[in-house]
């Protein structure tokens, strides 16, 4: 049964993490993609870093956790945090929500196709309705004259990313706890980030940063890097995997509607369908069953 301190958790963390899309998207108004990423993703790993030292986790990793940690790395945030931003740069913030949270379709689709995992009607009924949504939205792009359509890709592979990621997580055999890996796994991430900002992004003058692009970098830092992992670990840990997922379906929703406020946009009909069937299709895998599977670990 699900308390009442972990329903406001589970809320503040879809808040948290569907305000992030059109923050970001109001980062790259000043600032390049790379840049953003590298940033934000180093200081909030170095933040988690401290705060879950003391508590008192082991935090070194033993010479073949390395090898491990770095393998992961590459799915779970070289691939879906530099896939999603650009993303996220070249559609608007809402619709790359969407499409970014079709994650658990493809989890579920390679766990059948590479690990013997039954696909079940549910699942049919889920890739039929997230293939609809993406539908929706390339056709969308497609009929402007100044569409993205390159951002849908972006998007579609970094949610391919995080489900390969994902399925990597399940099966990796270490014995620090899933968040000390995540840190690990951020914090190399970032450094890989840096250098590929560095080669092939112009360096950027922080002295003319607005007022608004500090706060969304801090908010990338301290809140989506920050407190809405330890909601998020805290939550696998203490509820069913089935009910801390469910938190995935409202993201897009919240993302949607926040991104109206936050950078303008305004959703075309197109987008509210296409959020109908995602969150149907993630229903459909993630609605409680009698073999609930374990929750993505992940993140934003």
């Amino acid at each position: 049964m699900i308390t009442r301190r972990q329903l406001w958790a589970l809320l503040a963390l879809t808040l948290m993490w569907g305000v992030n899309w059109p923050m970001m998207k109001l980062s790259l108004q000043e600032l390049t993609p790379l840049y953003f990423r590298a940033s934000t993703m180093l200081l909030g790993a170095l933040w988690l870093f401290a705060y879950v030292a003391r508590g008192g986790e082991r935090m070194r990793p033993s010479r073949t956790e390395w090898i491990t940690i770095a393998w992961l790395g590459l799915p779970n945030v070289l691939g879906w945090h530099t896939l999603s931003i650009f993303g996220v740069q070249e559609l608007a913030s809402g619709r790359a929500a969407i499409l970014g949270f079709t994650m658990p379709i493809f989890t579920v689709l390679l766990g059948a196709a590479f690990f013997n995992e039954r696909i079940t009607p549910r699942v049919r009924v889920a890739v039929l309705c997230a293939g609809i949504a993406i539908g929706l939205l390339l056709w969308h792009e497609l009929q402007r004259l100044s569409g993205r359509p390159a951002g849908i890709a972006w998007m579609l592979g970094a949610a391919f990313c995080w489900s390969v990621g994902t399925l990597q997580f399940r099966r990796a055999h270490l014995t620090l706890s899933p968040m000390v890996v995540t840190v690990w796994m951020l914090l190399l991430g970032s450094l890989v980030l840096w250098v590929l900002a560095l080669a092939l992004e112009p360096v950027p003058s922080p002295g003319s940063f607005s007022l608004p692009l500090w706060l969304s970098l801090a908010y990338g830092v301290l809140i989506n890097y920050g407190m809405a992992q330890l909601i998020w670990f805290g939550m696998a840990r203490d509820l069913p995997p089935a009910t801390s997922a469910m938190s995935v379906m409202a993201i897009p929703l919240v993302g949607t509607l926040s991104a109206t406020f936050i950078v303008g946009e305004v959703p075309h009909w197109q987008d509210w369908v296409a959020i109908a069937f995602v969150m149907m299709a993630i229903g459909s895998v993630l609605w409680p069953s009698r073999a609930a599977t374990p929750a993505p670990t992940a993140s934003q």
